[in-house]
């Protein structure tokens, strides 16, 4: 299974958007997605307050700030296979 993390925030605009996108290709390729609130901790929202959203596919980035339908299709279609390694969350 391949292993989808958002990191974001409430009221976020483009956290919402790529969070639709991710959705929306969910639906017909499955992956594990998980959503990290920055604001849960002070020490992740002061790393990733101004770089948020970012989405990394098995523990690498792949996305900050905006998806591409199509280039998630095709990353997650790369992805298929790979071993997962922990992204910055590290399975938490």
């Amino acid at each position: 299974m391949i292993h989808v993390e958002i990191y974001g925030k409430r009221e976020c605009h483009l956290c919402e958007e790529v969070k639709a996108t991710l959705r929306k290709v969910q639906r017909e390729i499955p992956f594990d997605l998980r959503e990290i609130d920055i604001e849960s901790t002070p020490e992740l929202y002061e790393t990733y307050k101004e770089r948020i959203p970012l989405v990394f596919l098995n523990g690498r980035l792949a996305f900050k700030f905006r998806v591409d339908e199509k280039t998630l299709r095709r990353r997650l279609a790369r992805e298929k296979g790979k071993t997962p390694t922990p992204g910055p969350g590290g399975g938490r």
